[in-house]
């Protein structure tokens, strides 16, 4: 009877559904593509490798707004990256030097990221070479106005052009291209198709006119080690920077796990957060549901006058509008949950093309059952009002209704 109650009244009944859809729809697809992006971040964090741990400028953030004043912070200079060189069990040291700057050639500019490395910070960002080389050890000591740039970058500013040997102005300094990478997703941390790579010196001196860096990434020579290295890496940035207690410490380390414990904290707390908003039309939803269900008792009085005086006892007329309302918002869980998924490929299929991000598409678990869980809950906290008003009426009253 609950659901040919249902049928009777298809239109309603859709729209009616049509709230809790968009709801749970809205709750899967920011849990979904909230874990997508959780696993791009901890793909990004593990190429570098187990035994690597990261040096950063500054204090070591306790909130969301603390890490910007980290890429500002001066604290970390060449002799931190020549002496962490000779600590031991460290087999590299990479420092990253990195901001934007206008990229010019002939009469196109453009705006673009510049990053300064070592050679080594091939490896470490996993990048592959489409034409020419990457610069080495010698372009680094050397100081070379030399650089690799991004496949996006060929595109924009050379068409079919081979760029091998150009001259490519980045601000007010001149540097000859000697590579261009393979077109590469975009990383959590970076745009590699749309930056610049050239030896760190040359880059702080010349573009950035800068000589502290923003990150710095030290291998160990096992992962047994990198505690040791950490605690090697403490003190001699204590040693350099005349540092006694520890609380005024103007660097700290991160090492790989303690990377992926931080991003997975951010992205659960805002995924939980985003998630709360959705839910909110869950609670519009279910107010709907109610609504509906109040105008469907007072429609239905005589039925509900009928049926009690051939027998029908309240529960079973409290059952009979109770479970209209759960299948009506149960429905529109399972439904929500279905489009929630569809939703969560194309957004995942979009950023692969349009914004060349290689997102891992995540289908949760957590927000299935929280969806179908929640969709329930609303029917019965929702649907209890107006199965007890349908179950209160008198047999009598109700068959005099007009």
């Amino acid at each position: 009877m609950a659901v040919s109650g249902i049928f009777v009244h298809k239109s309603r009944s859709i729209l009616t559904t049509l709230g809790i859809v968009i709801g749970i729809t809205s709750v899967m697809v920011v849990i979904s593509v909230g874990e997508s992006a959780q696993g791009l971040v901890l793909q990004e964090i593990q190429q570098f490798g187990p035994s690597n741990v990261f040096v950063l400028p500054g204090k070591e953030p306790k909130g969301f707004t603390e890490g910007f004043g980290t890429l500002l912070n001066d604290s970390l200079k060449q002799k931190d990256i020549d002496d962490m060189a000779k600590i031991p069990n460290v087999v590299g040291v990479v420092p990253y030097a990195f901001g934007t700057a206008l990229v010019s050639f002939e009469s196109e500019s453009e705006r673009r990221t510049i990053i300064g490395s070592s050679h080594s910070s091939q490896e470490n960002f996993n990048l592959e070479i489409e034409s020419g080389r990457y610069f080495d050890t010698f372009d680094v000591d050397q100081k070379a106005r030399v650089a690799v740039i991004g496949y996006d970058i060929k595109e924009d500013l050379f068409g079919q052009t081979d760029p091998i040997g150009k001259k490519l102005r980045v601000k007010n300094t001149t540097f000859q291209i000697i590579g261009v990478l393979a077109s590469k997703g975009q990383g959590s941390f970076v745009d590699y198709n749309d930056s610049i790579f050239a030896p760190y010196p040359v880059v702080q001196r010349d573009v950035l006119g800068t000589k502290h860096f923003q990150r710095v990434a030290v291998e160990a020579d096992s992962v047994e080690n990198v505690s040791n290295v950490v605690l090697d890496i403490e003190r001699v940035l204590r040693e350099n920077h005349n540092i006694d207690d520890p609380e005024k410490d103007d660097f700290f380390v991160q090492t790989q796990e303690e990377v992926a414990n931080s991003i997975d904290m951010i992205t659960g707390v805002l995924t939980v957060l985003l998630g709360c908003v959705a839910a909110i039309s869950l609670v519009v939803g279910g107010v709907g549901i109610m609504n509906i269900m109040l105008v469907s008792v007072t429609e239905r009085t005589r039925e509900i006058g009928l049926r009690k005086a051939m027998g029908a006892t309240r529960k079973s007329i409290l059952y009979q509008f109770l479970t209209e309302a759960i299948l009506l918002t149960g429905g529109g869980g399972i439904l929500g949950v279905c489009l929630g998924i569809a939703l969560t490929f194309l957004a995942v299929s979009l950023a692969h093309s349009f914004l060349d991000i290689s997102f891992p598409a995540v289908i949760s678990i957590k927000g299935i059952v929280l969806g179908l869980g929640v969709s329930t809950m609303i029917g019965i906290i929702f649907g209890v009002f107006p199965a007890r008003q349908a179950a209160k009426k008198a047999p009598i009253e109700a068959l005099r209704s007009e």
